[in-house]
């Protein structure tokens, strides 16, 4: 097993959760529903938004992933450290959608503490967003 997906659920930042299958097409909804709003917000010119809203859609679509495996994060960092491990691992996730969802990450989190959000990079986060769910769709739709 991946050393840092260990490490995240010894630290219980990763954890079994039964019910995590139960919540995937919930995860996935709400993963639409934060596409559509950033789609919008780029439209209506506020990038920033658009580009916190575009991180939410994958967080989400990420969600769902780990979830259909039965395990929860209790942080970002260990979302992404799962998805490496149980789906780019096995070949089923590129790495790259995974660094896009990263990408996201830290855009968000700068959008806490700064304002200035390019129309490219909410553009390009919007188009990884869109692959990232289309991604998750189908892998979900690969379960038993």
């Amino acid at each position: 097993m991946n050393p840092e997906f260990e490490k995240c659920l010894k630290r219980g930042k990763i954890r079994v959760f039964s019910r995590g299958k139960a919540l995937v097409d919930k995860e996935i909804r709400t993963a639409r529903s934060d596409l559509e709003e950033a789609q919008e917000s780029f439209r209506r010119v506020k990038y920033k938004w658009s580009t916190v809203q575009s991180y939410y859609s994958m967080f989400h679509s990420a969600r769902a992933l780990v979830y259909n495996k039965n395990y929860r994060e209790r942080s970002h960092y260990c979302l992404i450290v799962a998805l490496k491990a149980l789906y780019v691992q096995t070949k089923q996730l590129s790495f790259p959608l995974v660094e896009a969802l990263q990408k996201g990450k830290t855009l968000r989190e700068q959008g806490d503490y700064y304002g200035d959000f390019s129309k490219t990079t909410a553009y390009e986060l919007l188009e990884s967003t869109k692959e990232f769910l289309d991604k998750a769709s189908e892998i979900l739709e690969q379960r038993t």
